[in-house]
């Protein structure tokens, strides 16, 4: 669910500098299947573990930012990915 989000934006982006129709159908049709991924796992698992797994997001995206579109990403951003994940951790378990 949320690496689809992640992957939505990152082909929004791609069409903001490209300007080719596929990735902005990829964009959106990842951002579809991650709303879609959301409801199904809404029907299996409690919401506080579901909406604040949505943070996982950030962490995605930051991946794609840094790997796929070369963009500098500065020691706080990794600071703040860890808290993050830290969070998540402290909700799940």
């Amino acid at each position: 669910m949320t690496l689809c989000g992640a992957m939505g934006g990152a082909g929004l982006k791609a069409y903001a500098t490209s300007r080719k129709k596929l990735h902005v159908l990829m964009g959106l049709g990842f951002y579809g299947t991650g709303a879609l991924l959301n409801i199904v796992l809404l029907k299996f698992l409690p919401l506080t573990v579901v909406l604040p797994a949505n943070a996982l997001t950030y962490v995605w995206t930051l991946i794609m930012a840094r790997f796929a579109f070369k963009e500098n990403v500065g020691p706080l951003r990794w600071i703040g990915i860890a808290c993050i994940m830290g969070g998540l951790c402290l909700l799940v378990f």
